[in-house]
């Protein structure tokens, strides 16, 4: 154990989050996803994990230590209902309050259709399966930055 790390972490996702630079992205997806055959193409090629969780307990553990991209453009996706774009289903609604209350303020999360996520996700630095088994548990974060102590 370490002080002050979410004991969700392991030292995998630790290290390639360490690892990963401003603009880098990184899926973090449900037990339904591909998950290892997307991963053999992101940039560490493997497939990360952090089991027997849900995604939003997996989506605060990440964001206790990532920052996510600035607030001038969207940083957290979500994959889209097929045939219903707009709708939210209760796992991504979770996920919102979580990304929220990280940021301490509403960052509505960006849609992306279920297709092209398959491909965005291709593009990753890491992709992270959970134990989520609710459907459209995917998304894709951008890293920030922290600034400089002025």
């Amino acid at each position: 154990m370490l002080k002050n790390i979410d004991p969700a972490l392991n030292a995998d996702v630790l290290h390639a989050l360490r690892a990963m630079g401003h603009g880098d992205t990184l899926a973090i997806v449900d037990t339904n996803f591909p998950a290892d055959a997307v991963a053999r193409k992101s940039v560490i090629g493997k497939l990360l994990r952090i089991d027997n969780v849900s995604a939003a307990r997996a989506m605060e553990a990440v964001l206790s230590v990532l920052p996510l991209d600035t607030p001038l453009q969207p940083s957290v996706g979500r994959m889209e209902v097929m045939g219903a774009p707009d709708e939210l289903p209760v796992v991504q609604r979770e996920v919102q309050a979580v990304v929220d209350r990280a940021e301490g303020k509403s960052a509505p999360l960006y849609g992306i259709e279920r297709f092209a996520f398959y491909e965005e996700a291709k593009k990753t630095y890491c992709v992270i399966v959970t134990g989520e088994t609710r459907f459209y548990g995917c998304f894709l974060l951008t890293k920030g930055v922290i600034p400089p102590a002025a």
